[in-house]
C-alpha cells in the first residue's frame, strides 16, 4: 500500500509535466505562427517594391514626412509640458 502512494504521486507530477509541456508547445506554436504571418507579408511587400520603385520613393516620403511631424509634435509637447 505504502508503494501506492508513491507511484501516484509520481504519475500525478508525470501528468502535470506533460500538460505544462502541451501548454509551452502550444505557446510556441501560436508565436511560429505570428512570425510565419510576418515573414509573409515581408516578403509580400520586398516583391511590391521590387516591381515597382515608385513605390519605395513614396514610402521613403512618406516615412520623412512622418518623422518630420512627430518631431514637431513632440517639440509642441515639451513646449506644453514647460508653460
Amino acid at each position: 500500500m505504502a508503494e501506492s502512494e508513491p507511484q501516484e504521486a509520481n504519475y500525478d507530477n508525470m501528468v502535470k509535466m506533460v500538460e505544462d509541456l502541451n501548454r509551452d508547445l502550444e505557446e510556441l506554436l501560436e508565436e511560429v505562427e505570428k512570425l510565419t504571418v510576418q515573414a509573409t507579408w515581408m516578403a509580400y511587400d520586398m516583391v511590391v517594391i521590387r516591381t515597382n520603385p515608385d513605390l519605395a520613393n513614396s514610402m521613403r516620403r512618406l516615412e520623412d514626412a512622418f518623422l518630420s511631424c512627430k518631431e514637431e509634435m513632440e517639440k509642441k509637447w515639451q513646449e506644453a509640458l514647460t508653460e
